[in-house]
């Protein structure tokens, strides 16, 4: 697959599930890749209307469930952990899970 064409290879698409009312997975993609609590990626074509301008015939969705054990960390600082996001609070000082 990833050698379909040279766009296959990039990144299209990269983001957080963030509902927490898709709580299991369902094998519709449009649904399971905005589970609360996942990451996905898609390998190949990107949407234009994101900026994003990778072309491919692929958009190959890849989610990953960190609900259970999983840490995203984002230019040192931690981000995400166990499928929760972790919000910087500016007027406590303090992050809130």
């Amino acid at each position: 697959m990833l050698s379909l064409d040279e766009g296959a290879r990039y990144l299209g698409e990269f983001a957080f599930g963030n509902n927490p009312r898709v709580m299991r997975v369902i094998h519709n993609t449009l649904f399971d890749e905005k589970m609360g609590g996942t990451v996905h990626l898609a390998l190949g074509d990107s949407f234009p209307e994101a900026g994003v301008v990778n072309r491919s015939a692929i958009h190959w969705d890849i989610i990953c469930d960190l609900r259970l054990e999983g840490e995203v960390w984002v230019d040192d600082t931690l981000f995400l952990k166990d499928g929760r996001l972790l919000l910087k609070t500016e007027a406590l000082g303090r992050c809130q899970i």
